[in-house]
Protein backbone atom coordinates (compact mmCIF):
# COMPACT_ATOMS: atom_id res chain seq x y z
CA UNK A 1 0.00 0.00 0.00
CA UNK A 2 1.32 3.43 -0.81
CA UNK A 3 1.23 6.41 1.32
CA UNK A 4 -0.91 8.73 0.47
CA UNK A 5 -2.90 6.73 -2.17
CA UNK A 6 -6.73 6.66 -2.21
CA UNK A 7 -6.40 3.08 -0.64
CA UNK A 8 -4.51 4.38 2.30
CA UNK A 9 -7.03 6.70 2.48
CA UNK A 10 -9.88 4.22 2.73
CA UNK A 11 -8.00 2.28 5.23
CA UNK A 12 -7.36 4.69 8.35
CA UNK A 13 -10.56 6.97 7.93
CA UNK A 14 -12.96 3.88 7.52
CA UNK A 15 -10.91 1.33 10.10
CA UNK A 16 -11.56 4.52 12.44
CA UNK A 17 -14.69 4.81 11.78
CA UNK A 18 -15.51 1.35 11.62
CA UNK A 19 -13.95 0.76 15.30
CA UNK A 20 -16.20 3.45 16.99
CA UNK A 21 -17.86 1.93 20.13
CA UNK A 22 -20.94 3.74 21.36
CA UNK A 23 -21.51 4.60 25.16
CA UNK A 24 -23.04 7.08 26.83
CA UNK A 25 -20.28 8.71 29.57
CA UNK A 26 -23.16 9.67 31.89
CA UNK A 27 -24.11 5.93 31.91
CA UNK A 28 -20.88 4.29 32.50
CA UNK A 29 -21.26 1.64 35.63
CA UNK A 30 -19.41 3.80 38.30
CA UNK A 31 -18.64 2.16 40.99
CA UNK A 32 -18.95 2.90 44.62
CA UNK A 33 -15.50 3.79 46.49
CA UNK A 34 -14.27 3.02 50.07
CA UNK A 35 -13.67 6.39 51.91
CA UNK A 36 -9.57 5.87 51.24
CA UNK A 37 -10.40 5.52 47.43
CA UNK A 38 -12.58 8.85 47.06
CA UNK A 39 -10.18 10.85 49.18
CA UNK A 40 -7.19 9.67 46.54
CA UNK A 41 -9.28 10.32 44.14
CA UNK A 42 -10.11 14.14 45.33
CA UNK A 43 -6.72 14.71 46.18
CA UNK A 44 -5.50 14.15 43.28
CA UNK A 45 -5.69 18.23 41.76
CA UNK A 46 -5.66 18.02 38.15
CA UNK A 47 -8.76 17.25 37.35
CA UNK A 48 -9.76 21.21 36.62
CA UNK A 49 -6.86 21.07 33.86
CA UNK A 50 -7.71 17.62 32.53
CA UNK A 51 -11.41 19.17 32.05
CA UNK A 52 -10.40 21.75 30.23
CA UNK A 53 -8.20 20.00 28.17
CA UNK A 54 -10.44 17.35 26.97
CA UNK A 55 -13.03 20.14 26.70
CA UNK A 56 -10.76 22.17 24.21
CA UNK A 57 -9.61 19.38 21.88
CA UNK A 58 -13.30 18.59 21.38
CA UNK A 59 -14.44 22.06 20.34
CA UNK A 60 -11.11 22.24 18.68
CA UNK A 61 -11.15 19.11 16.57
CA UNK A 62 -14.99 19.59 15.68
CA UNK A 63 -14.29 23.23 14.70
CA UNK A 64 -11.45 21.89 12.22
CA UNK A 65 -13.54 19.47 11.11
CA UNK A 66 -15.87 21.75 9.51
CA UNK A 67 -12.91 23.07 7.11
CA UNK A 68 -11.95 20.04 5.78
CA UNK A 69 -13.18 19.01 2.11
CA UNK A 70 -12.55 15.42 1.60
CA UNK A 71 -15.74 13.89 2.58
CA UNK A 72 -14.77 10.75 4.09
CA UNK A 73 -12.15 12.78 6.32
CA UNK A 74 -14.20 14.85 6.94
CA UNK A 75 -16.55 11.79 8.67
CA UNK A 76 -13.75 10.91 10.34
CA UNK A 77 -12.58 14.10 11.78
CA UNK A 78 -15.87 15.11 13.30
CA UNK A 79 -16.34 11.60 14.83
CA UNK A 80 -12.93 12.24 16.68
CA UNK A 81 -14.66 15.29 18.01
CA UNK A 82 -17.26 13.84 19.37
CA UNK A 83 -15.01 11.44 20.80
CA UNK A 84 -12.72 13.82 22.41
CA UNK A 85 -15.84 15.86 23.53
CA UNK A 86 -16.94 12.44 24.83
CA UNK A 87 -13.91 12.49 26.94
CA UNK A 88 -14.66 15.73 28.68
CA UNK A 89 -18.07 14.73 29.51
CA UNK A 90 -16.65 11.46 31.18
CA UNK A 91 -14.55 13.45 33.67
CA UNK A 92 -16.81 15.31 33.89
CA UNK A 93 -19.63 12.93 35.36
CA UNK A 94 -16.79 11.45 37.54
CA UNK A 95 -16.34 14.34 38.96
CA UNK A 96 -19.81 14.69 39.72
CA UNK A 97 -20.41 11.43 40.53
CA UNK A 98 -17.18 11.77 43.30
CA UNK A 99 -18.52 15.28 44.44
CA UNK A 100 -14.72 16.46 43.67
CA UNK A 101 -14.59 20.21 43.87
CA UNK A 102 -12.90 22.06 41.16
CA UNK A 103 -13.41 25.70 40.02
CA UNK A 104 -13.99 26.05 36.08
CA UNK A 105 -11.34 26.65 33.92
CA UNK A 106 -11.33 29.40 31.20
CA UNK A 107 -11.64 27.73 27.71
CA UNK A 108 -9.77 28.84 25.01
CA UNK A 109 -11.65 29.66 21.46
CA UNK A 110 -11.14 26.96 19.25
CA UNK A 111 -8.79 27.96 16.11
CA UNK A 112 -10.49 26.11 13.14
CA UNK A 113 -6.79 25.51 11.29
CA UNK A 114 -4.46 22.86 9.99
CA UNK A 115 -1.42 24.39 12.36
CA UNK A 116 -3.81 23.80 15.36
CA UNK A 117 -5.03 20.24 14.46
CA UNK A 118 -1.64 19.28 13.77
CA UNK A 119 0.02 20.75 16.40
CA UNK A 120 -2.89 18.83 18.80
CA UNK A 121 -1.96 15.70 17.13
CA UNK A 122 1.31 15.74 17.71
CA UNK A 123 0.77 16.66 21.84
CA UNK A 124 -1.59 13.44 21.80
CA UNK A 125 1.11 11.29 20.86
CA UNK A 126 2.99 12.62 23.71
CA UNK A 127 -0.07 12.59 25.86
CA UNK A 128 -1.24 8.92 24.75
CA UNK A 129 2.28 7.62 25.23
CA UNK A 130 3.14 8.71 28.99
CA UNK A 131 -0.79 8.64 29.80
CA UNK A 132 -0.33 4.51 28.79
CA UNK A 133 2.65 4.33 31.23
CA UNK A 134 0.83 5.82 34.06
CA UNK A 135 -2.20 3.78 33.63
CA UNK A 136 -0.27 0.57 34.02
CA UNK A 137 1.71 1.94 37.10
CA UNK A 138 -1.67 2.83 38.54
CA UNK A 139 -2.84 -0.56 37.55
CA UNK A 140 0.28 -2.82 39.10
CA UNK A 141 0.17 -0.77 42.57
CA UNK A 142 -3.80 -0.79 42.60
CA UNK A 143 -4.10 3.01 43.13
CA UNK A 144 -7.77 2.22 42.93
CA UNK A 145 -10.00 -0.56 42.53
CA UNK A 146 -9.83 -2.38 39.32
CA UNK A 147 -13.81 -1.80 38.46
CA UNK A 148 -12.88 1.54 38.59
CA UNK A 149 -9.59 1.18 36.46
CA UNK A 150 -11.56 -0.48 33.94
CA UNK A 151 -13.98 2.64 33.25
CA UNK A 152 -11.44 4.43 31.91
CA UNK A 153 -10.09 1.15 29.31
CA UNK A 154 -12.39 2.78 26.55
CA UNK A 155 -10.88 6.13 26.67
CA UNK A 156 -7.55 4.73 26.47
CA UNK A 157 -8.62 2.63 23.35
CA UNK A 158 -9.92 5.92 21.79
CA UNK A 159 -6.67 7.58 22.24
CA UNK A 160 -4.99 5.19 20.58
CA UNK A 161 -7.28 5.11 17.76
CA UNK A 162 -6.61 8.68 17.32
CA UNK A 163 -3.10 9.15 17.55
CA UNK A 164 -2.76 6.51 14.73
CA UNK A 165 -5.63 8.50 12.82
CA UNK A 166 -3.39 11.30 13.21
CA UNK A 167 0.31 9.93 12.29
CA UNK A 168 -1.35 8.03 8.71
CA UNK A 169 -3.53 11.44 8.16
CA UNK A 170 -0.41 13.87 8.19
CA UNK A 171 1.80 11.20 6.56
CA UNK A 172 -1.08 11.29 3.95
CA UNK A 173 -1.59 15.03 3.40
CA UNK A 174 2.07 15.23 3.01
CA UNK A 175 2.73 12.73 0.36
CA UNK A 176 -0.50 14.42 -1.49
CA UNK A 177 1.91 17.89 -0.81
CA UNK A 178 5.13 15.93 -2.51
CA UNK A 179 6.41 16.25 1.24
CA UNK A 180 7.51 13.37 2.16
CA UNK A 181 11.22 13.59 2.28
CA UNK A 182 10.94 16.32 4.84
CA UNK A 183 8.99 14.30 6.80
CA UNK A 184 11.47 14.02 9.47
CA UNK A 185 12.36 17.66 9.92
CA UNK A 186 8.43 17.90 9.88
CA UNK A 187 7.61 15.64 12.27
CA UNK A 188 10.60 16.61 14.80
CA UNK A 189 8.99 20.40 14.10
CA UNK A 190 5.71 18.99 15.24
CA UNK A 191 7.02 17.21 18.28
CA UNK A 192 9.41 20.27 19.50
CA UNK A 193 6.16 22.30 19.36
CA UNK A 194 3.84 20.14 21.01
CA UNK A 195 6.55 19.55 23.71
CA UNK A 196 6.85 23.43 24.24
CA UNK A 197 2.97 23.86 24.44
CA UNK A 198 2.63 21.16 26.80
CA UNK A 199 5.19 22.44 28.95
CA UNK A 200 3.28 25.69 29.07
CA UNK A 201 0.25 23.84 30.17
CA UNK A 202 2.16 22.19 32.81
CA UNK A 203 3.43 25.29 33.88
CA UNK A 204 0.29 27.26 34.03
CA UNK A 205 -1.78 24.60 35.78
CA UNK A 206 1.74 24.22 38.42
CA UNK A 207 0.99 27.84 39.27
CA UNK A 208 -2.79 27.64 39.99
CA UNK A 209 -2.13 24.53 41.72
CA UNK A 210 -3.64 21.94 39.62
CA UNK A 211 -0.66 20.29 37.92
CA UNK A 212 0.51 16.43 38.15
CA UNK A 213 3.74 17.64 40.68
CA UNK A 214 1.22 20.27 43.16
CA UNK A 215 0.19 19.24 46.43
CA UNK A 216 -1.57 16.32 46.56
CA UNK A 217 0.05 13.77 43.72
CA UNK A 218 2.60 12.88 46.30
CA UNK A 219 0.98 9.33 47.12
CA UNK A 220 -0.09 9.14 43.22
CA UNK A 221 3.61 9.53 42.49
CA UNK A 222 5.18 8.10 45.33
CA UNK A 223 8.00 5.23 45.15
CA UNK A 224 7.53 5.67 41.05
CA UNK A 225 10.95 4.95 39.39
CA UNK A 226 11.92 6.25 36.17
CA UNK A 227 13.30 3.40 34.69
CA UNK A 228 9.65 1.48 36.27
CA UNK A 229 7.44 4.31 34.49
CA UNK A 230 9.21 4.34 30.69
CA UNK A 231 9.16 0.64 31.14
CA UNK A 232 5.08 0.62 31.39
CA UNK A 233 5.09 3.03 28.62
CA UNK A 234 6.74 0.99 26.29
CA UNK A 235 4.37 -2.27 27.86
CA UNK A 236 1.15 -0.29 27.69
CA UNK A 237 1.89 0.90 24.18
CA UNK A 238 2.91 -2.27 23.19
CA UNK A 239 -0.58 -3.59 24.31
CA UNK A 240 -2.43 -0.86 22.89
CA UNK A 241 -1.24 -0.81 19.74
CA UNK A 242 -1.78 -4.28 18.82
CA UNK A 243 -5.76 -3.18 18.60
CA UNK A 244 -5.00 -1.32 15.39
CA UNK A 245 -4.63 -2.08 11.85
CA UNK A 246 -1.35 -3.48 11.53
CA UNK A 247 -1.25 -2.05 8.04
CA UNK A 248 -1.48 1.41 9.34
CA UNK A 249 1.46 3.78 9.90
CA UNK A 250 2.10 4.15 14.13
CA UNK A 251 3.55 6.70 16.27
CA UNK A 252 7.16 5.74 16.28
CA UNK A 253 9.15 8.61 17.74
CA UNK A 254 8.32 8.79 21.43
CA UNK A 255 8.41 4.87 21.80
CA UNK A 256 11.71 5.20 20.46
CA UNK A 257 13.35 8.15 22.26
CA UNK A 258 11.06 5.87 25.04
CA UNK A 259 13.29 2.94 24.49
CA UNK A 260 16.58 4.96 24.17
CA UNK A 261 15.55 6.74 27.63
CA UNK A 262 15.16 3.03 29.26
CA UNK A 263 18.36 1.34 27.93
CA UNK A 264 20.20 4.36 29.45
CA UNK A 265 18.26 4.30 32.80
CA UNK A 266 20.41 1.86 35.40
CA UNK A 267 18.83 -1.40 36.10
CA UNK A 268 18.81 -0.56 40.09
CA UNK A 269 16.17 2.09 38.90
CA UNK A 270 13.92 -0.43 38.42
CA UNK A 271 12.83 -2.03 41.67
CA UNK A 272 9.35 -0.16 42.30
CA UNK A 273 7.64 -1.63 39.55
CA UNK A 274 9.90 -5.10 39.00
CA UNK A 275 6.75 -6.81 36.52
CA UNK A 276 7.10 -3.54 34.42
CA UNK A 277 10.84 -3.12 34.17
CA UNK A 278 11.88 -6.47 32.71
Amino acid sequence: MRIGSDEHKLLFCESFIASHRRYDATQLPWPDLSEDDAARLRAIPFWRTALAVETNAGRLVSAFAKTVEDPLIRAAVELQGREEARHAALIAAMIERYDIKISPRPLTPPVATRRAFTDFGYEECLDAYFGFGLFGVAQQVRYFSEDFMLIFEPLLHEETRHIVFFVNWVAYERARMKLSALAPALTSYGYLRALGRLIATARSASHDGTGFIATGSEQMISGLTLRGFLASCRQQNVRFMTTVDPRLLQPRVIPAIGEFLLRLVPSAGAGAFPAAAQ
